[in-house]
């Protein structure tokens, strides 16, 4: 991933927006962190499983490995209000710098023009 310009987050990219709303998400050497909002708790875990296996095939051709990549829980949490969305998008934006890592070492992708209009709770 350092140094890697040509990289794009294809897999987190939903296409036709069907299946997931997605607001933010920060690619570091040892995890990954993702903010979007899914129709149905079937979409989410479904979407989550295609990325983690997309991911996975990718990065393990990377590396010439084979085999499981991803541990097999994911934590997801269900945001609540308009504060703790900002706050999640805040913890993402600040994780690389929290870890110490240096540009490049990272990929951080925040979709500014849905930051008002993606979370829906009261």
């Amino acid at each position: 991933m350092s140094g890697d310009k040509g990289w794009q987050p294809q897999c987190f990219e939903p296409g036709d927006g069907d299946h997931c709303c997605l607001t933010d998400f920060v690619v570091m050497p040892s995890h990954v962190h993702v903010l979007a909002a899914f129709a149905s708790e079937e979409a989410m875990l479904k979407q989550c499983e295609s990325w983690k296996h997309f991911t996975a095939r990718e990065i393990n051709r990377a590396l010439g490995r084979s085999g499981r990549f991803w541990e097999q829980d994911a934590f997801d949490h269900l945001v609540r209000s308009r504060d703790e969305f900002a706050q999640l998008r805040r913890y993402l934006a600040e994780n690389p710098r929290a870890a110490r890592l240096s540009a490049g070492q990272y990929i951080h992708y925040c979709r500014a023009e849905d930051a008002a209009h993606t979370f829906h709770g009261a």
